[in-house]
C-alpha cells in the first residue's frame, strides 16, 4: 500500500456524491470500508470531514488514505503534504508504449494533449483490459510522476483530452474547468435536422435507474439529484432532413450531456444506441458513436492560452464523405499570449 494520496475532482465530476466518486475510482472498496474511513476522518474533502452523500465540486481536493486494493493513480502525498517517493513506472509492453505515445498531440513541461481514439475507456472497470489510466506510465517522459486526468471522455467519444504533468498543474487546470475558463468544441453527426438550426439547450439532467443500468435523462430543474446542463449548438451542414453536422459547445460538463441534449433536439447522435435506440442508426453508415472532441482552448498554467484541435476519426470522416460534408483543415496546436476572453 502506498502513502496518503491527494486527488483533484475532475471538471465533469461536479455534483457527484462522494460514495459514487469512490465507486468510480476504487470499485474494489466496499461501502462499509468507505463509511469507516469517513467516520474516522481518514478521507477528507478540502481538509474537512465528509459523509458518503457529500456533493463534490470540480477542483476540490480529496485526501485518500492507504487502501487495501486500488488502481494505479497519480503521485502520492505523505502526511503533512510532503511529496512521497515517486511510484516506479508500471511495466508496459512495447505495443502499449507505442500506442500511448501515438496519442500525444502536444507536450510541454506542464501539459500533455492527447487524441483519444474510439473505444478506449479513460478508466478501468469490469471486463476492461486496456484503458488510459493503465497507460499513463508510458506518458511520463522525463517527469517523475504519472500525468493526471483532469477531465474525461466517454469510451466511444474521440478527440482532445488534456493531462496535467504535476499536482500543481492539475489544480490549476481543475480551477480553469470549474470557472468555465476552458472552451470546448465538439463535432457530432446527428440523425435528422434540428429546428431551429442553432441555439442553446438549458435543461437539467439526472442519473436515473433503468432496466439496463443507470442512464442520464432530462428532469425538471430542482428535481432530486439534478444538475443544470447548458449546451450551445450550431448546424455546420446538413443533408436535407436526413442528417446534420453539429458544432456543440458545452458550458457545463455533465455525464452524457451532449448525447442527451442532442436527443432532446429530436436529433440523436448517429450510432448512439444507448440514448437514441433504432432512431440513432442509418442504413449504410457506421454504427460507431459520431461524437468528437474537436478542439479546446484553455489558460496555460505558465501564462497565455493553449489551443489544440484534432481531425475527425476515420469513421466520422467516412460519414462526412458519404454525406458530402467538407471539414476544414486542422491547425497545429499553438500557445498564444494572454488575451481577453
Amino acid at each position: 500500500m502506498a502513502g496518503v494520496e491527494t486527488r483533484i475532482v475532475a471538471e465533469d465530476e461536479g455534483d457527484i456524491r462522494l460514495d459514487r466518486w469512490f465507486r468510480r475510482h476504487f470499485p474494489d472498496l466496499g461501502h462499509g470500508q468507505l463509511a469507516k474511513l469517513l467516520r474516522t476522518g481518514q478521507v477528507r474533502v478540502d481538509g474537512k470531514r465528509a459523509e458518503t452523500g457529500t456533493r463534490l465540486q470540480p477542483g476540490q481536493s480529496l485526501r485518500i488514505p492507504p487502501l487495501p486494493v486500488r488502481p494505479a493513480g497519480s503521485g502520492t502525498m505523505e502526511e503533512g503534504g510532503r511529496p512521497a517517493a515517486p511510484r516506479p513506472p508500471r511495466a508496459l509492453s512495447a505495443a502499449d508504449l507505442a500506442f500511448a505515445e501515438g496519442m500525444v498531440l502536444y507536450r510541454d513541461p506542464a501539459i500533455l494533449v492527447l487524441n483519444k481514439p474510439y473505444g478506449l475507456p479513460v478508466q478501468g472497470g469490469p471486463g476492461i483490459t486496456r484503458h488510459l489510466d493503465g497507460l499513463l506510465d508510458a506518458l511520463r517522459f522525463e517527469a517523475p510522476d504519472r500525468p493526471r486526468l483532469v477531465h474525461r471522455l466517454d469510451r466511444d467519444t474521440t478527440g482532445i483530452l488534456v493531462l496535467a504533468r504535476s499536482a500543481a498543474t492539475a489544480s490549476a487546470l481543475a480551477a480553469a474547468f470549474r470557472t468555465r475558463a476552458v472552451e470546448k468544441i465538439y463535432w457530432a453527426v446527428v440523425v435528422g435536422r434540428p429546428l431551429p438550426p442553432e441555439g442553446r439547450i438549458d435543461a437539467a439532467l439526472a442519473k436515473l435507474p433503468g432496466p439496463r443500468g443507470e442512464r442520464v435523462a432530462l428532469v425538471d430543474r430542482g428535481a432530486e439529484d439534478s444538475a443544470r446542463a447548458i449546451t450551445d449548438y450550431a448546424t455546420l451542414d446538413h443533408a436535407g432532413r436526413r442528417a446534420s453536422w453539429l458544432e456543440l459547445r458545452p458550458h457545463t460538463g455533465r455525464t452524457h450531456q451532449l448525447r442527451v441534449h442532442c436527443l432532446a433536439l429530436g436529433t440523436p447522435i448517429l450510432g448512439d444506441g444507448k440514448y437514441g435506440g433504432a432512431a440513432a442508426h442509418m442504413e449504410g453508415f457506421s454504427n460507431q458513436l459520431h461524437l468528437h472532441a474537436r478542439a479546446i482552448v484553455l489558460p496555460h498554467p505558465s501564462g497565455g492560452m493553449l489551443e489544440a484541435a484534432v481531425p475527425a476519426p476515420e469513421h466520422m470522416a467516412e460519414t462526412f464523405r458519404q454525406l458530402g460534408f467538407q471539414a476544414p483543415a486542422t491547425p497545429p496546436p499553438r500557445r498564444t499570449g494572454a488575451r481577453n476572453r
